[in-house]
């Protein structure tokens, strides 16, 4: 292997899980990230405290490393272009151009065949009232940037619901309306792309989400085999239209009939994907530093049920007894604050 070094851009636990799977296979990392003794830094060669548009930094971090990615989809693209003129950045700046507008990223996956949820643009109050009026006083309405983990994002459950200055309110920025879908359950599945076009897929996992953010996955999922394909089918149609390389995560509704509606996508290692580092031989953190260093992908399979539990603010005083259980992989992320919704660690039960 003639690359040696791996830039990451992000601090947080998806960086320190990649810089800690980029060490195994006798990678160096170097995180950009503006909060020094980040999580990422703990497990990384070097850190540039820097933002993530910082001309300085962002020539530093390409002058010291041969391929750049990066552990969340907020990052500029205008970074990453600047990154892409001068050494490999997987995935491509493309993907984060599509990932980072929800309208946009609609209208991409349908044009890649894949179904979605309906949905309309609103950029006023007059387009809310009447794309309200078209769903029957119904749907989520969200930010189309930025926005994550539920937050960015107001329910109208019946036409009771008043959306007198909702526009204003949400910070008068683009937004999109999204229809109810009537789904059973929701799966993701955590799909690879390797420099040479060769794809990879795990298992689905089924999540169950609280207050917005993931809860548990479990595998497997209570789905067929043709629904298991069909996603598969799909992040592949989807990766090649982005010229895609690296890990990605996408999320389906599944109906009645077995049928998957995509909710999203994230151009990155996701959280429904880290079962994968207690029940794969190649965990999705390995798989990915693989495809963007240019290496053979792994093989996915699974060799055990599982289920991957979020451990949320307090629940990090759990550990003890987590640790206590037996097939339990724990995993906590360097965060010294525990607070509301925050991502402290996560624990996979294996289940013989």
């Amino acid at each position: 292997m003639t690359l040696s070094t791996i830039g990451i851009i992000g601090g947080g636990q998806l960086g320190r899980m990649l810089a800690m799977a980029a060490a195994r296979l006798n990678f160096r990392t170097i995180i950009l990230e503006p909060q020094a003794d980040c999580p990422a830094a703990q497990a990384a060669n070097r850190q540039i405290v820097a933002a993530y548009d910082d001309p300085a930094a962002l020539d530093e971090l390409a002058s010291a490393c041969d391929v750049i990615t990066y552990e969340f989809e907020n990052v500029p693209v205008s970074a990453a272009e600047r990154l892409a003129a001068s050494l490999p950045v997987y995935p491509p700046p493309k993907a984060l151009d599509v990932a980072q507008d929800r309208l946009t990223e609609k209208r991409f996956l349908n044009a890649c065949g894949i179904e979605t949820a309906k949905f309309h643009a609103v950029n006023s109050q007059a387009d809310l009232e009447q794309a309200l009026a078209d769903f029957s006083g119904q749907g989520v309405l969200k930010t189309c940037r930025l926005g994550y983990d539920g937050k960015g994002q107001r329910v109208f459950r019946s036409s009771a619901d008043s959306a007198d200055g909702v526009f204003e309110t949400m910070g008068g920025v683009p937004l999109i309306l999204e229809s109810f879908v009537a789904f059973e359950r929701e799966v993701s599945v955590i799909a690879a792309r390797s420099r040479h076009g060769e794809m990879r897929a795990y298992d689905l996992a089924e999540n169950v989400h609280r207050n917005g953010i993931l809860h548990t996955s479990t595998l497997p999922a209570r789905v067929g085999q043709e629904t298991q394909e069909a996603a598969c089918e799909a992040a592949e149609r989807l990766l090649s239209a982005l010229g895609y390389v690296g890990v990605i995560g996408m999320e389906f509704f599944v109906m009645a009939d077995g049928t998957l509606i995509a909710n999203e996508i994230a151009p990155r290692v996701h959280n429904s994907g880290h079962w994968t580092e207690a029940a794969c031989v190649i965990s999705q953190f390995e798989q990915h530093i693989r495809a963007v260093a240019g290496l053979p992908l792994g093989d996915p399979a699974r060799h055990s049920d599982c289920v991957m539990t979020n451990l949320i603010g307090d629940d990090i005083d759990q550990v003890p007894k987590w640790l206590a259980k037996p097939d339990v992989l724990v995993h906590l992320y360097g965060k010294t604050e525990a607070r509301p919704a925050r991502k402290m660690g996560h624990v996979t039960q294996l289940l013989r």
